[in-house]
């Protein structure tokens, strides 16, 4: 009794941790959402500068990084090659720097619930990517799921109330940088056995990223923001947003760490819905039956691929428990055998 009770207290707490994690991770996801929205929409804080913005939080975040690895030694560094560092590094940070740009910039022409409807595409786009680069094998049951999904968006951007090309195109190419960016994670990182958490992903990535976010800024809002010499930087707007954004690292890490990445998307679902809501009812954006009947459709090829995911998992798992049996059982055997053959050796001794 005492110990199927200890067991169950012990099956409650890693409920409400995990709870608690997707929590944390939805809170800070949904408010970074909003913030930026709200610093770069014209109709709110009107400060329509998405590399400027995404430039701040690289800064802030390398500092931070910096600091904690290097000056307070609370995170050990990865041990990194010159080579491997060109090598992959850059080309994540590179991507990542575009990903960050054109997302942010959405927000200035597309509303939340748009945007979060948009971001279904994030599977398609990672599955496609790993089939172009082989991490992937094509499925056709897959592909039509892929399909689904698609559609679905596509009559919700039929039904959008606010639909503007340049956000739409913006938003994809974001999507699309994204999902390659994962996929090179997943090639050039984890293929060389290099596991970054937040803090050191943070330490090697965003300074590499902000120094690609730096060419275009020259170009594009430089110009713009030494001849708008009335405004001045909101310490207390600029610097809660940043902080917001490197905790959000951490939500990442402690979720994927704890719980798994299959768990993040399914409460990234959740996140979409309530941002939905969120938009509608409090920002005020026009929700359509049409938009909500197109994400009801890509909502639930999005449902399908995280439950074929989470069986796919299940049934790896399941392959490794039979593999160590198997080797269990085999080292049992050869135990037994040996200790047979040692006791008829002390017989024949006798």
């Amino acid at each position: 009794m005492g110990r199927g009770g200890a067991l169950s207290e012990s099956v409650i707490k890693n409920i409400v941790l995990s709870y608690s994690y997707v929590a944390i991770w939805i809170f800070l996801s949904f408010t970074v959402i909003v913030y930026n929205k709200y610093i770069l929409d014209k109709k709110m804080y009107n400060w329509p500068f998405p590399i400027s913005l995404t430039m701040i939080h690289m800064s802030f975040c390398s500092t931070l990084a910096f600091l904690i690895i290097k000056v307070f030694k609370f995170v050990e560094p990865v041990k990194m090659t010159r080579e491997t560092y060109l090598r992959s590094v850059v080309p994540i940070g590179a991507l990542y720097a575009l990903s960050l740009w054109l997302s942010n910039s959405a927000y200035i022409y597309l509303s939340v619930s748009f945007i979060q409807m948009l971001k279904a595409l994030m599977p398609v786009a990672v599955y496609s990517i790993g089939v172009l680069f082989k991490k992937e094998g094509f499925k056709s049951d897959t592909m039509m799921n892929m399909l689904s999904i698609s559609f679905g968006v596509a009559i919700a951007a039929y039904g959008e109330a606010r639909f503007d090309v340049w956000g739409v195109i913006l938003q994809l190419g974001a999507v699309a940088f994204e999902a390659t960016r994962l996929v090179l994670i997943q090639i050039l990182l984890g293929d060389k056995g290099i596991k970054l958490n937040p803090i050191t992903s943070l330490y090697y990535v965003a300074p590499c990223c902000l120094a690609f976010l730096f060419i275009p800024w020259i170009y594009v809002e430089f110009p713009v923001l030494r001849d708008t010499s009335s405004f001045h930087l909101d310490y207390a707007v600029f610097g809660a947003n940043s902080f917001c954004a490197f905790a959000l690292n951490l939500a990442v890490f402690l979720l994927v760490g704890k719980t798994s990445a299959l768990t993040m998307n399914v409460a990234g679902v959740v996140k979409d819905w309530l941002l939905i809501a969120f938009s509608w009812s409090v920002i005020k954006d026009t929700v359509t039956p049409i938009n909500l009947f197109g994400y009801g459709i890509a909502f639930l090829g999005v449902a399908y691929y995280n439950h074929a995911k989470l069986q796919a998992l299940k049934a790896k798992e399941e392959e490794k428990k039979k593999v160590q049996q198997a080797d269990e059982e085999s080292g049992r055997l050869l135990e037994e055998r040996e200790g047979d053959g040692e006791g008829k050796k002390n017989e024949s001794g006798n």
